[in-house]
Parts: structure tokens; C-alpha cells; sequence
């Protein structure tokens, strides 16, 4: 059989002029050349990890493509221990947790990279929000557990899901402790804890963006799948008491999710409020259903598309599918580029012009839920109120709402009649925002691929047999690859008319029309976690001394810290970029401290060409530090061969000790030269072992207790203290919050001023200086101070270094020594800018 298959997809090829891999049915390069959008082509990457689909809809065809790059744009490596997380923004702001990961659209975010062939980016990101300092998993509504048994079912691994069980547990009961509601048996959250703001309940609350307490069908769904998924990791962890327990958890919030949150005479699943609230006269009352009380009192209307959400878990029995009468209805949630989050004409929908109101506007987050939502009653309830014609409509208009001037895109909310992301779509923030899922939309809907714990696959696809072809191949499945293939003449593939399921490249099942097919597969292989340790050490996101970056030019508007951010993205805007823009030298270089030798086998250079003069070096020489002079690193093997930008050039060479790396780029005619990231990667143990800071530095004082001591003349209110400037950590960007700053001060200059507690002798201080482009920028220039016991004086300058004062990089200064108990910096600020600093240095001589 397998030799016929072979036989047939190798005649295809030929005749179509490509290149197939044995067992491939689709060409994987020829499949990425289709699309034109890549601003990410490392197309090796993409031929390892993703699956790949093709179909006659092209606008889902590009999506899917675009939506798999928008996953590399949020890959964040956070640190050696941490490993891989990701991130929401395109910015990592105040409210997020380490490493710029929100738990808001974390379920969405594993259902998508669970299908990534390379599983440490899904357990990594698994493992993060349960033992990573700084995580925040229960800030926001999140499906933790169903998540972790979702991705189990396709990245099958006894270990990795039984020990990440304690975790899962007391996420569990932690939210219990919180939400809890006894007398009725279910969970309150917030709307804007679930990531809904200003929405309709909230809106009849004195606090109309976070609302107040409500048993959510939404919330209590998820709450439902999490127990329900404890229960299944606690059978395969051989527990059946706390397996016993979560079922029938579960089994209980299902009832009375169905009993009190569904209303018969809306036929509609609504929150029920669990507080009293008056506003301008009305009373909402405890434990009423949307508009039973309140301003709009008996109003027929209330429904959110939140309501949907059970279905997104398969939740509640049959009976309740009346609800979906409306999703189709113009008249209700329907639209355009829909469908709107309120229904349409009640009494307090809106389309708001700004962020971030759940009033109408149609949001990707809660399309994701609706949609997967949808695919289950159609896969799995008897109905006839959608149809399967009805999910290929509403996919397609969720792929071409991904779009903005005519390219593949997505911000926060769209209007829902016109398609633009006008007012949802906020600079080095909102651009490809990743807060939704589309390509597990293809996968377990379109296609129908539905995991489960067991070796008889089901799919169940909702691709229309008027649809002449589609296939899924490379389809990573509990330790096997898949492929689906829909060929209603037999010619496209060459598979022979029908559906076709192959497996590990043999067919393992067929049949002549498009419908449900159950597939018999080998038995799960686990899907192995990895044998080496291996870590980025040039990653810094802690603010830690080591590793440290120094350039001979920074360009303007670029900066260091994105280097070794754990990040890579090679778009122009939003900014995550080191450039040499205006440097007058045709070579520039880059170096990496990292504080003591390290195991070094492999570097990472994901070197920039954005068309608007940052290109691709002519030529870059990798060098280490032998503690006298700067080497080459020996044995180097380049992939590829010439610098090449929007991609990672890789460099591999025998493991060597190395504490310096320097990388000189050569620039080409017409440009200067650039990275978005770079990695040193080697072998490792555990636990990881940082480097300590360097002694010397006198201004030092990481506790905050005794001498050295901070003071200034004016701090900002909103946490940018003296002593976070002498802590040891150097952050440049706004969130973790490290630093001090003077915003808003109505002085034209200000201080920073060091209190050694007894006198020293120093000769040098390194300002990093703070840069937000907005309240706080470099300031015109600075004035390093010594007091003499009496009145401060300025020191004996001897080099400065930029001379013109940098953001988001080192400025040094060096003076005659000067034996001083207190050194202060004055900043003469620029123009209406105020000025600040994420760490100051002090160097004894």
C-alpha cells in the first residue's frame, strides 16, 4: 500500500513540477512561496514545526499561514529556567506578568501551539504560569487544566502531565477559595477579569469598566473543564479519589449552570449577578439574570455572545440548542466582519470609537470561542439552527477580518460592519495581537480532527463536499503524523477520489464522500521530553548584571535591551530592534558579557532587512575573548551560508567555555546593519546558575537596607523610587517596572544623589539611562557630582561615552578620582521631557 501511495504522489509532483518528501503529500516550501506576506522567513523553522493545509479558500489559506507567523512574534525564551512563554501585546504592558505573558488568552494561545511539532514551546508555556516568580495565571479567567489536557491528548506525556498536576490543583482551589459561591453552587468572576470591559452588566454598575461579581456561563465553563480535566490527569496519575472528586465537581456546576443561568423565555444562557447594584435610580437585584432587574427590566434582549462558551467545551446537555437560532440572525449577532459580542438591538449595545468596550464591537477572542463552540454542536448535537454551510461562512469572514490595507493583520476589536480596527488598533501595542486562535479553528473544525485519549481517531470534517479538495498534512498527533486529504477527483493529490487519512505516510483509513470517518491508529508513542539541558545564555530579562550588551553605535530609536529580550520580530513597527543606523563606521560591533565562562555551542543571529536602509551585513565575524585579546571562534559552520536578513543565521561550532562574545558586522553598500535578536545557546544543568555582579561597584545596594542609600529631587507617583536605581537590575523597558524617574517634576533640572554612608574612592559611573519616548527621554545632558563635605562639586571629566547622552544603553563617564561619602548626577532635562535612569553605577578606583 505504501508503495502504490508513494508511487501515486511522486507521479503528481512530476507533473507539477515539485519536490515532495517521502510521506509528504503537500510541498511544504511550494505551500510558504504561495503566500506573500512573510516578514518572518525562516522557513526551515516553519517546515519543522507547523502543519501544513491547503484548500480552495484562499483567504483561510492565508490566514492559517499568517496566523502560524503571528505565533513566532509572540515566542518569548524568558530566562534558562523558565524556558518559552508568550506574550498577549505587542508590547509587554504594566498589567502583564513576567515576560510580558498575560493568562487571558492563554487557553487560546496552548489550543494553538499544542500542534506545533516541537512540544518544549506548549509544556514550556504550561509550566511557566505554575513556577515561574511573576507569573499570573488567575489575573484573568484562564482554562488551565483543560488546556494542559487538551495538549496531553495531542502531545502525549505521562510525566511532564502528572507532575504539573499539584499545580494545576491549587490553580483549581485557589480560585475556589476566591469565587466560590455555596448557596448556589457556582463561580463569580468580573467581566473584566475575563477580559470583557464596559460590558452590558458592567454598564448598570457605578464601575462601569470591571462591573461586579456574576455567576458567568463563560467563567463556571471553564471552571467546569478544569475539574473535568483534573479528573482525567488524576486517573492516568492513578488517583481515583481526587479523580472521583472532580467529577462530580463538575457534574454539579453543569446543573446549575443549566438551571439558573439559562433562561427559558430567551432561551439564552446569561450571567446572574451575585450583588445588589444601584445606578441613577436602578436596582439591579442579587442573583438575577441579565435585564430580569434593574433599567431595562424585562427587556427581551441581554444576550452576549459570551453565552456561547459552554458549547466551546461540549458542556451542556442536549436541550439548550435553541440558543443558536440567533448567532445567523442579522437581527442579532450576525455581521459583516461579526459576530458582535452584544446582540444587536438591545438597549445598550454600541460600537465605541475607542478601546476597549465588549458592547458590539466584534472581538477575535470571543470569535474563537464561538466558533469552536459551533464546530462541537455541529460535530457532536443534534440541531437545526447552523449548519455546516453556516461554519465555512463564518471562518471565512473570521480569515478576512485578519486583514488591514489589504494584508494579513490583526488588532484587538473590529467594527463589525466595516471591518477596520480604527480605534482598536494602538501603536507598539495592538499590532498582530495575539488574543485568539484561528489555525485550531482549521484544524479540529474545518478539517474535523477531534483528539481524544485513545487510539480510534475521529474526524468529523466541516469542509463542504462542494469543496473539490483540502488537506492537512504534517499533523503532529500522540507521537505520529497525520495527514487528511479531501480529493473528490483523485487528481490534485494523487491519492485517489474520496477522503484518505494517512498515517506516518501509509494510509491508514478511506472512504468515497466527504462525511465522519474513524480512523484505528497505531498505539500513542509518548513524545519524549528532552534528554540535554540546553539554555539561552545571552537572554536577560531579569534586569540581572550578567548578561550584559555593548555596542560601538546604538541607531536612534533602537535599543540593546531588545537584543537578548527572548523576542524576535523583524517588523518595522512595533520597535524590537538594535540598529547601527547613522554610525559613520563601515563596521560595528556588538558584545556580549556573560559574567563567567559558559558551555557555548550554538549562536543565533536574527539579523534585520526592513528596506529602509537597516539590511543585511556584507559579511559578520564571530569572535570570543581568550581574556587578552578577541579570537575567531573556531570550527564555525554557517547556516546559511551569506548573511541573510528576516531570519536567523546560525552558527554552530564544538561546545567551548566562553564568557565574551563579539560580533562585528561589515555593513553592505546602501545600509547599516541590525539584529531583533540574539541567542548563545549551549548545554546545561539544573538548577541555572546566574552570574553574580561584579564587586566594585559601590552605589550597589539590591535589599534597599543600610548604605548605599538613594534620595532625589523629585521621583514620579507611579513607583519610580531612588533605591530601584541602585538595585543591581537594569531594565529598559516599562514593564518590570526598575527604575526612577523625575516625570512630571516642574523643575528644569533634577538630581540623583548616592549616599555611601562613609567615604570612597571613586572614578567612574555608568548612567542607564531611561528612554520611554514620551514623559521620559534622555535628558540634554548630565553633570556627575561629588559633595566635599561642604558643597558639591563637579568632578574632572575625563571621557564620556555616548558624549551625547543615549537611551536604553550605558553612558560612562570617567573622572579623576575623587574620594567622596556622596556622589550625585544632575540632569538638565530636554525641553518638556523629564529625565530618568533604570540603574546608576559608582566604580571605586
Amino acid at each position: 500500500m505504501k508503495t502504490s501511495f508513494l508511487f501515486g504522489v511522486c507521479l503528481v509532483a512530476m507533473l507539477l513540477g515539485i519536490s515532495i518528501a517521502d510521506g509528504q503529500v503537500l510541498d511544504k516550501q511550494q505551500m510558504l512561496d504561495r503566500q506573500t506576506f512573510w516578514q518572518n522567513r525562516d522557513f526551515d523553522w516553519f517546515q519543522a514545526n507547523i502543519p501544513f493545509f491547503d484548500s480552495p479558500d484562499e483567504a483561510i489559506n492565508t490566514t492559517y499561514y499568517y496566523r502560524w507567523e503571528l505565533v513566532t512574534r509572540h515566542i518569548c525564551y524568558g530566562s534558562p529556567p523558565s524556558g518559552y512563554s508568550f506574550t498577549e501585546f505587542a508590547n509587554r504592558p504594566f498589567w502583564s506578568g513576567a515576560y510580558g505573558a498575560i493568562s487571558c488568552p492563554a487557553g487560546h494561545q496552548i489550543y494553538e501551539v499544542r500542534w506545533l511539532h516541537d512540544p518544549r514551546y506548549v509544556r514550556d508555556y504550561l509550566r511557566y504560569w505554575f513556577r515561574t516568580p511573576g507569573a499570573q495565571p488567575r489575573n484573568y479567567s484562564f482554562w488551565a487544566a483543560d488546556s494542559a489536557w487538551a495538549t496531553h491528548l495531542v502531545q502525549p506525556n505521562r510525566e511532564f502531565i502528572v507532575d504539573l498536576l499539584p499545580d494545576l490543583v491549587e490553580n483549581y482551589q485557589a480560585w475556589r477559595r476566591r469565587h466560590w459561591v455555596p448557596e448556589k453552587a457556582l463561580f463569580w468572576q468580573l467581566g473584566h477579569d475575563e477580559g470583557m470591559e464596559f460590558d452590558i452588566n458592567a454598564q448598570q454598575t457605578r464601575d462601569i469598566l470591571r462591573g461586579g461579581q456574576s455567576l458567568r456561563p463563560s467563567f463556571n465553563a471553564y471552571m467546569w473543564a478544569d475539574a473535568h480535566a483534573l479528573a482525567n490527569i488524576a486517573e492516568l496519575a492513578g488517583d481515583a479519589v481526587t479523580a472521583a472528586k472532580y467529577r462530580e465537581e463538575a457534574d454539579r456546576v453543569k446543573v446549575q449552570v443549566q438551571n439558573l443561568l439559562w433562561d427559558p423565555k430567551r432561551q439564552f444562557f446569561f450571567p446572574m449577578s451575585n450583588q445588589r447594584h444601584e445606578k441613577d435610580g436602578h436596582v439591579v437585584e442579587k442573583h438575577t439574570l441579565t435585564y430580569e432587574t434593574g433599567r431595562f427590566a424585562g427587556s427581551p434582549h441581554g444576550r452576549e455572545l459570551h453565552g456561547y462558551v459552554p458549547w466551546a467545551f461540549g458542556m451542556p446537555d442536549p436541550g439548550f440548542e435553541q440558543a443558536w437560532q440567533f448567532l445567523m440572525d442579522p437581527d442579532y449577532f450576525y455581521a459583516a466582519f461579526g459576530p458582535t459580542t452584544v446582540e444587536r438591538h438591545d438597549p445598550l449595545f454600541v460600537l465605541q470609537p475607542g478601546c476597549c468596550w465588549w458592547s458590539g464591537q466584534s472581538w477575535p477572542f470571543a470569535t474563537t470561542q464561538t466558533l469552536k463552540a459551533m464546530a462541537n454542536v455541529l460535530q457532536n448535537y443534534q440541531q437545526e439552527h447552523i449548519s455546516r454551510d453556516d461554519y465555512l461562512h463564518m471562518l471565512h469572514k473570521f480569515a478576512v477580518t485578519h486583514r488591514k490595507d489589504g494584508k494579513p493583520y490583526i488588532a484587538e476589536a473590529v467594527h463589525p460592519d466595516t471591518g477596520s480596527w480604527a480605534g482598536h488598533d494602538m501603536p507598539n501595542r495592538s499590532e498582530h495581537y495575539f488574543h485568539s486562535g484561528f489555525t485550531d479553528l482549521v484544524i479540529t473544525g474545518l478539517v474535523g480532527v477531534q483528539p481524544s485519549d485513545g487510539d480510534t481517531l475521529t474526524i468529523d470534517p466541516l469542509a463542504p463536499d462542494t469543496w473539490d479538495y483540502f488537506a492537512l498534512d504534517n499533523l503532529p498527533y500522540r507521537g505520529h503524523r497525520l495527514a487528511v486529504v479531501w480529493d473528490k477527483t483523485g487528481q490534485r493529490y494523487g491519492l485517489g477520489a474520496g477522503l484518505h487519512v494517512l498515517v506516518n505516510g501509509d494510509k491508514a483509513a478511506s472512504r468515497p464522500t466527504l462525511a465522519k470517518i474513524n480512523v484505528d491508529l497505531p498505539p500513542a508513542v509518548e513524545v519524549p521530553m528532552p534528554t540535554e539541558v540546553r539554555y539561552n545564555y545571552a537572554v536577560n530579562n531579569d534586569g540581572d548584571w550578567f548578561p550584559r550588551l555593548s555596542a560601538s553605535h546604538v541607531g536612534p530609536g533602537s535599543s540593546l535591551a531588545y537584543v537578548n529580550d527572548g523576542q524576535f520580530r523583524y517588523d518595522l513597527r512595533p520597535v524590537n530592534r538594535w540598529t547601527t543606523l547613522g554610525s559613520t563606521s563601515d563596521s560595528d560591533w556588538l558584545v556580549v558579557d556573560l559574567g563567567l565562562a559558559r558551555p557555548i555551542d550554538t549562536v543565533k543571529l536574527y539579523l534585520l532587512d526592513d528596506g529602509e536602509g537597516v539590511i543585511a551585513p556584507a559579511s559578520f565575524d564571530l569572535e570570543f575573548h581568550d581574556g587578552r585579546d578577541w579570537k575567531p571562534v573556531p570550527a564555525q559552520q554557517r547556516r546559511p551560508a551569506e548573511p541573510v536578513g528576516r531570519r536567523p543565521n546560525t552558527v554552530t561550532f564544538p561546545v567551548m567555555e566562553v564568557a565574551k562574545l563579539r560580533v562585528v558586522f561589515h555593513h553592505a553598500e546602501g545600509g547599516r546593519s541590525g539584529l531583533t535578536a540574539l541567542e548563545a545557546w549551549g548545554p546545561g544543568e539544573r538548577p541555572y546558575t546566574p552570574a553574580p555582579p561584579p564587586a566594585g561597584n559601590v552605589a550597589f545596594n539590591a535589599t534597599g537596607e543600610g548604605y548605599p542609600q538613594a534620595s532625589a529631587s523629585h521621583s514620579d507617583r507611579f513607583g519610580g523610587r531612588p533605591e530601584r536605581a541602585i538595585d543591581g537590575k537594569i531594565i529598559y523597558s516599562p514593564t518590570p517596572m526598575n527604575r526612577w524617574t523625575s516625570y512630571e517634576s516642574p523643575n528644569e533640572q533634577d538630581w540623583l544623589e548616592v549616599d555611601f554612608g562613609q567615604a570612597k574612592t571613586v572614578s567612574r559611573a555608568v548612567l542607564h539611562i531611561y528612554d520611554d519616548r514620551g514623559g521620559v527621554q534622555p535628558p540634554n545632558d548630565y553633570i556627575v557630582q561629588a559633595w566635599t563635605g561642604r558643597a558639591w562639586r563637579d568632578v574632572n571629566v575625563a571621557s564620556r561615552d555616548p558624549e551625547k547622552p543615549t537611551g536604553s544603553m550605558a553612558n560612562t563617564i570617567t573622572f579623576a578620582p575623587v574620594t567622596t561619602s556622596k556622589v550625585r548626577v544632575l540632569f538638565i532635562h530636554d525641553g518638556r521631557a523629564r529625565s530618568g535612569l533604570t540603574e546608576l553605577e559608582i566604580w571605586e578606583k
